[in-house]
């Protein structure tokens, strides 16, 4: 077993499926992260290199100082690529060094990197437990019903208040 952050992750797992054991990382997420680093969808946890593993648990420490993802141009529609035996270091040679990608949009926005402002574990969990002390201070209606215990997003509750109230219990001392 992998241990990354203090989760265990199976070595026989998919690595996207594995990241989902952390707390806040769906598999919208986690596939994200195994794009990022470079993380093949097939690769299983016990296949991960060392700096894999290293690159991942530094992202997951703090992903707000992780470095940005280098922007490529696309190829142009008339690109061919060149012959299979033209030699390496002429293909790794930088034809245009001063080429800067153009900023890409999505509709009207420009696409920002969503996996910049990522929480997961203690500091998800802290920002939901302070979001439900804010609302219950202000006396808001979701507020009241989290107090009591009830459900909270219009459920209902002839049927399932019994199973609300045990699972959105709080814990008092």
């Amino acid at each position: 077993m992998v241990h990354v952050l203090g989760i265990n992750l199976p070595d026989r797992q998919l690595a996207r499926f594995a990241l989902t054991h952390f707390y806040g990382v769906g598999r919208n997420v986690s596939s994200r992260l195994c794009a990022r680093l470079q993380i093949h969808d097939k690769c299983k946890v016990r296949d991960l290199t060392a700096t894999q593993i290293t690159s991942l648990t530094a992202f997951l420490s703090s992903p707000s100082t992780a470095p940005p993802v280098p922007r490529v141009p696309l190829a142009s529609p008339d690109f061919k690529p060149p012959p299979a035996s033209t030699p390496l270091q002429q293909l790794q040679a930088p034809e245009a060094p001063n080429v800067k990608a153009p900023a890409r949009k999505s509709g009207n926005r420009f696409h920002t990197d969503s996996l910049v402002g990522l929480k997961i574990e203690t500091d998800l969990r802290r920002e939901i437990r302070e979001n439900i002390a804010h609302q219950r201070m202000i006396g808001s209606y979701v507020g009241k019903r989290h107090a009591m215990g009830l459900p909270v997003r219009g459920q209902n509750t002839q049927s399932n208040a019994k199973t609300a109230r045990n699972l959105n219990k709080l814990e008092r001392w």
